[in-house]
Formats: C-alpha cells, structure tokens, sequence
C-alpha cells in the first residue's frame, strides 16, 4: 500500500473562506500530498480594517509570526483583506504570506475597485464586511462571497480569489531553484 505524505497545515484565521481557499490551493498546487488544514484564532495586530497595502500586509505577516509562536505545523498561512486609495481609486485586495520550512513567500490578489461611497464608511471606521452587508441587505458576507461576489454579480468569489492568490504565492515552493539566491549575490 502506498502512502501519502502528510502536511500540517494552520491557517491565521478560522473564517471557513479563508480555510477552504488554502486547502484548495495547497491540494491543487500538491496533489500527491494530504493536507491537515486547521483555522486559528491569530491575532493580527492592525486595525479590524486595513486601510492600506502596507498595513494589509503586516497584518498578514503577524498572523504567521503568531501561529509559528503558538503551533507547531509544516506550513504557516495567512490571508489578511484590506483596502487602499490608489492614484486610480479605492480598492480592496488581500495579501497571503506563507512560511515552509523556514523560507517564506509573498503573495497579493487582485484589486477589487470600491464605490468612493464605501471606501468613504471605511475611512470612517466600518469594515468593508458590514458596509457591503448594508448596501445589498446580506448577513456575514465576508465569510461567504465576500464584496467579490456582490459587486460581480457572484461571477467572482472571495474564496476564488484568495484561492488563486494562494496557488501564485505558492510558486517559489514549486520552484525553489529559481528562486535562490546565492550568498554572493545582492
């Protein structure tokens, strides 16, 4: 009988969207290994919103770093949504960071743009989950299609989309000879 490698895995968060979007990506990515992929409670130690890609993505970096600290796992993820007023407009997106043995990748999703309506609640201290429940009358839809699906006509998800950024960010575990860098090199 053959048998699978098996690969803990913990996700910074215990939204389902943010669990199934690593599971998928991870088991799509590496289909010949079995991932035990668990939801955690991480803190990320920035606002409950993030209102811009920096803060966004140290969001994301204090997820790892606290369920690295609090858990014991083969791989370390974490998905933190955000939001940031570019030259073109508001949008919102997510960072994934992801830590295996040691080496850690950097992954972002596409930008969504946002109604200067709804960036305008955020700047005033809303999350973007319960502004956008608000505006189309749904309940809990950042643990659902998220502001995705609503302003897509749920031709895109949240999880879809964090499911993608996931399987990019993946790439340098797919290819770590491309991406080492040799001690000499700057």
């Amino acid at each position: 009988m053959n048998s699978r490698e098996t690969c803990s895995v913990i996700v910074g968060s215990k939204n389902p969207v943010k669990i199934n979007a690593v599971a998928t990506a991870l088991s799509q990515i590496f289909p010949d290994i079995t991932f035990n992929t668990q939801g955690v409670d991480a803190p990320s130690n920035v606002s409950n919103q993030p209102m811009t890609a920096q803060e966004t993505l140290l969001g994301a970096q204090n997820r790892v770093s606290y369920a690295k600290q609090h858990f014991s796992a083969d791989w370390y993820v974490a998905i933190e949504g955000g939001v940031d007023k570019f030259d073109y407009g508001a949008a919102t997106f997510a960072y994934i960071v992801i830590e295996h043995q040691g080496k850690q990748s950097v992954g972002r999703s596409t930008n969504l743009p946002l109604p200067n309506t709804v960036y305008e609640a955020l700047c005033q201290g809303e999350e973007l989950g319960f502004v956008m429940d608000r505006l189309f009358q749904t309940n809990n839809i950042k643990q659902k299609g998220g502001a995705m699906a609503l302003l897509t006509g749920d031709k895109v998800t949240r999880e879809g989309v964090y499911t993608m950024a996931m399987m990019t960010a993946l790439a340098p575990f797919l290819h770590a000879e491309l991406f080492q860098v040799a001690s000499n090199e700057v």
